[in-house]
């Protein structure tokens, strides 16, 4: 893992960058593979990908993130990046990989109270995209849209949400 972590860091290279965040991704279903990657400051790095122009990167940092934020340590890692993650669903092309790994990064993100105001302003792109997208996509935006649901304190903001 720290190899991998060193890797991403050390490399420009698309593909080596896309095949090491595939591992890492897949390297999380494990528990105590989530930990050790928190541990070696890999949140920051796969974070940190989250800005590469190449979608495919984007996509496959996403599901990384996605698959480490199933541990409650790592989200309180993870919600520094909820506002980017949240403007790249807005930003990327509709009904995409990028847009749904964004999606099921904040369904986890949203399952607690505690980062649901991070995602506010995002509110109306969510209600967007339930009209506008394909049925995977209003799938994960009925589950975002669920889990702000149950917070009282989110209740105004989505009842005044321009669509």
């Amino acid at each position: 893992l720290q190899k991998l972590i060193h890797l991403l860091q050390a490399t420009d290279d698309p593909l080596i960058q896309e095949q090491a965040l595939i591992t890492l991704s897949n390297s999380a279903a494990f528990s105590v593979n989530q930990d050790i990657i928190r541990s070696l400051d890999g949140l920051s790095v796969i974070g940190g990908m989250l800005s590469d122009c190449v979608p495919k990167v984007k996509e496959k940092a996403l599901n990384a993130l996605n698959n480490l934020s199933m541990n409650i340590k790592n989200q309180e890692k993870i919600q520094v990046y909820i506002t980017q993650v949240c403007r790249i669903v807005e930003s990327a092309p509709l009904n995409s990989d990028v847009q749904l790994a964004g999606l099921r990064l904040l369904t986890n993100m949203s399952v607690t109270n505690d980062y649901h105001q991070k995602m506010i302003n995002s509110i109306p792109c969510f209600l967007h995209l339930l009209s506008e997208g394909t049925e995977r996509t209003q799938i994960q935006v009925f589950q975002v849209l669920v889990n702000l649901s149950a917070n009282p304190a989110i209740t105004r903001h989505l009842l005044r949400a321009q669509v």
